[in-house]
């Protein structure tokens, strides 16, 4: 077994091996964009049988902006600069029609901003091209919250409010009406019910992540203090049927500061307009295993210890609940499926090969099986099990090993540089590369740290949020910023390392000339380093889109979409199919052609000898070059020529 694969496969084989490969890289940025083909037949249906469907309107991008929901704002969806509020719902059953009901009544912005949603669901609108766009993996729904009197006592634990159906609670329109009854405010309940009616979760959904908002009115007796915190008494419950009773899942007292700002002069004339507020983290809970979930929120005023004291004039609370779409779900286990017994058996191959061969493994080959084991660890389909039990650590356990992996990629992009940089004096250990792999290690730790904090403590309490206080934002703000900053260094300094193995190459290069004795090698040798120039220059592709990935998923811009002209292009869907389908197609690149070559030289031996032979008094270069041709099991040509033996 004469050095690896990729010296001495032949042109064509390699051409058409990569041809395929490319192919498969392409299908996996598409495979998201078949996903939208539903939501566009679906949206042209209707849109083509639109007399028959009252409920159906064309979607409009909705802003979430409390001025434009606030009751009392006489600007009511005059602040859009170009985006409006849906005023008709898209219903996806004929016989279901939404009936249109009046703007005071309970439920019906959830009902019209689910709506919307559901029309986005597949990632598609009227100006969307989907059938090769891909669709965004996840759906937000939007919810407002029922405001329930609790005419029971104070406290009443057992006690679960529903916002609609035949046994929903006394209900209010607005805190006047409150007052006209002389309702207290701690007998007041926030009640929201996931999903919508007619509706159910599936544990295909995966997860359920919910994002808290206020609509305060402005009163000048009644203003947001600097620094308001809110307290919260929320209490999260589960059924898997419409009859049973429902079942605590958490309860909790939080607190969440208010950030809020009024964009008008605060005087009597504006009374009544609503400020705006930020988004506030509310809940996630790691995996949908019931169909129905209830939360019933309170925010118990007690003026001597100053609880909800200074927040100004609450006039409703509204809820976007994100979780994963079920459909992106398939797609994705799909390819996790596919893709795991290709990568085990492409690495059994490789190692077999390697354990052949009459000397131990270098450090190269080591690295690429670490490299195939944490492909292999992060391909391994355990989401399955997601379906049919209530793992509520799978998210967690997601992240640990993407993080894992992480590691293991940038480490191996830089010992593979730099097994092909290095000089003779200093090489396959692993001690060596401790500047360059220590910080990876450490930072990858740093991640780790900060995702326990969160992701570790929401398997107990599914409403703690480390962005809910100044510190932990700051602290959250600060990991994404190093993070992202750290990528960029990180693909700059291996784009520096690609560069010196550029030059080392040219440099052997330029030698091979002195060698008149051994042309047909030097022809050969020229050969080789264009192939391992390539794979070179794939590797620093994949480094960069790889960094892009990573800083686009963690800054999350734009909500996942772009516009390209009359075009939204949803790009989460295709960087998470397309950049997985990159991991696993370079991987298994790298095994297949860093495996030992199953060719045998005989002829080609002594010839080669006679060469050297002939060469006589020439430098010691020619007999490089034909060490590797003699020496069977010895390391592969391309370490020779870039100036390394890799043995000790």
């Amino acid at each position: 077994m004469a050095g690896a694969i990729i010296e001495n496969m032949s042109t064509k084989k390699l051409v058409i091996g990569g041809v395929i490969l490319l192919l498969f890289q392409a299908f996996a940025f598409m495979v998201g964009g078949l996903i939208g083909l539903y939501g566009e037949l679906l949206s042209s249906f209707f849109k083509s049988t639109h007399p028959l469907h009252s409920g159906y309107a064309q979607n409009s991008t909705l802003k979430m902006q409390s001025s434009w929901f606030c009751p009392g704002n006489t600007a009511w969806g005059q602040q859009a600069e170009g985006t409006a509020i849906i005023l008709a719902t898209l219903q996806w059953r004929l016989e279901e029609p939404v009936e249109r009901r009046s703007s005071r009544e309970v439920n019906e912005s959830s009902l019209l901003d689910a709506s919307a949603a559901a029309g986005r669901a597949h990632g598609c609108t009227e100006t969307s091209a989907c059938l090769l766009l891909a669709p965004s993996p996840t759906t937000a729904v939007h919810y407002l919250a029922s405001k329930c009197v609790d005419t029971g006592k104070q406290g009443q634990e057992t006690k679960w409010f529903m916002p609609w159906g035949p046994n929903q609670c006394d209900k209010i329109r607005n805190f006047d009406e409150a007052m006209a009854k002389k309702i207290e405010a701690n007998d007041i309940v926030f009640a929201a019910h996931i999903p919508l009616p007619k509706k159910e979760m599936s544990p295909w959904f995966q997860f359920m992540l919910v994002i808290l908002q206020f609509d305060i009115a402005f009163k000048m007796y009644n203003q947001i203090e600097e620094g308001a915190m809110v307290t919260l008494d929320v209490r999260l419950a589960y059924r898997d049927d419409t009859i049973s009773e429902w079942t605590e899942l958490a309860h909790s007292f939080e607190q969440r500061k208010l950030s809020c700002n009024l964009t008008i002069s605060k005087t009597m004339d504006n009374e009544g307009r609503c400020y705006e507020c930020d988004l506030l983290p509310f809940m996630e809970v790691g995996s949908v295993a019931h169909k129905y979930y209830l939360l019933n929120i309170r925010l118990p005023v007690n003026v001597r210890k100053k609880v909800n004291v200074g927040i100004g004039e609450i006039k409703d609370i509204r809820l976007v609940s994100i979780h994963q779409n079920g459909g992106f779900t398939k797609v994705w286990f799909a390819m996790k499926t596919f893709l795991t017994p290709s990568i085990l058996i492409i690495m059994i191959w490789y190692w077999r090969r390697i354990t052949l061969m009459n000397r131990p493994p270098v450090l190269l080959e080591k690295i690429i099986l670490a490299l195939g084991i944490s492909m292999t660890f992060i391909n391994i389909p355990v989401e399955w099990f997601s379906i049919g039990f209530n793992w509520t650590w799978m998210l967690l356990f997601g992240d640990i090993r993407q993080g894992i992996f992480y590691s293991m990629l940038l480490s191996f992009w830089i010992i593979f540089c730099g097994e092909h940089l290095m000089d003779q004096t200093e090489r396959n250990r692993l001690s060596v590369y401790w500047k360059q792999v220590g910080p990876i290690v450490f930072g990858s730790f740093c991640l780790f740290i900060f995702d326990m904090c969160e992701r570790g403590v929401q398997l107990t309490n599914p409403f703690y949020s480390i962005w809910a206080t100044d510190v932990g934002t700051e602290l959250a703000m600060a990991f994404i910023i190093v993070a992202g900053i750290c990528a960029c260094l990180y693909f700059l300094f291996l784009c520096f390392m690609v560069f010196q193995v550029f030059r080392n190459i040219s440099g052997k290069r330029m030698s091979l000339p002195a060698m008149s004795k051994a042309r047909r090698l030097h022809y050969e040798v020229v050969l080789r380093l264009s192939r391992f120039k390539f794979l070179m220059l794939v590797t620093l592709f994949c480094a960069a889109m790889t960094v892009i990935f990573f800083i686009i998923s963690q800054l999350q811009v734009n909500e996942g979409h772009w516009h390209l002209g009359d075009h939204m292009v949803q790009v989460n869907s295709a960087f998470f199919t397309g950049i997985y389908g990159m991991w696993n197609l370079y991987v298994f690149a790298i095994m297949f052609l860093y495996a030992p070559s199953h060719k045998r030289y005989g002829d080609e031996q002594s010839s080669a000898q006679c060469i050297t032979g002939d060469a006589g008094g020439n430098n010691g270069e020619d007999i490089q070059l034909t060490t590797t041709i003699t020496h069977v099991d010895g390391p592969s040509e391309i370490y020779r020529l870039a100036g390394k033996d890799a043995q000790e």
